[in-house]
């Protein structure tokens, strides 16, 4: 009587390790460990003078900007880069900042006549962690500007278009 007992238990051992052969790493191991990131943006110069970007906005060329990262047991890690001809940043940034707050921060704009910061555009907030659903690295920050020294003479025609009438 031991015979069907040990066929079954060799016909159980043959389909274990047919399912073993046919998934051969722990599900845990598929999971892909990423590293490092992409942060784009986009630097604008403020030419109606009015705290944020507009069609009338241009953008800058060779600003400089960084991806600051901060943490209470770290400290601060900071990444640089450039802006290219069309005004947008590409900062490859290491590691994995789950725990840690980061922004782009703008540093400096190589046009003296656009150099002044605008006020509550100067910095953007972006999560730089794998931990939240999104399989992309590239991480997109909200646009940042410098402000011009003088308004365009087409920005009163502008500002008309964003006024709102009264009910």
């Amino acid at each position: 009587m031991a015979k069907p007992q040990i066929a079954t238990f060799v016909l159980f051992c043959a389909v274990a390790a047919a399912v073993l052969c046919a998934f051969p790493a722990p599900v845990s191991a598929a999971r892909e460990i990423k590293k490092g990131f992409i942060v784009r943006g986009r630097v604008f110069c403020d030419t109606c003078r009015i705290g944020f970007e507009t069609p009338a906005s241009t953008y800058i060329s060779g600003a400089k900007v960084k991806v600051e990262c901060r943490s209470k047991t770290t400290g601060v890690k900071n990444f640089e880069g450039v802006t290219d001809r069309t005004g947008t940043y590409n900062i490859q940034v290491a590691d994995e900042h789950e725990h840690e707050l980061c922004e782009t921060v703008l540093l400096s704009s190589p046009d003296m006549s656009c150099a002044k910061l605008v006020k509550g555009r100067e910095r953007a907030r972006v999560f730089l962690t794998h931990n939240n659903g999104l399989s992309s690295d590239v991480r997109f920050a909200n646009a940042m500007g410098f402000e011009s020294e003088t308004s365009l003479a087409s920005c009163a025609k502008l500002l008309k278009m964003y006024e709102q009438d009264e009910v």
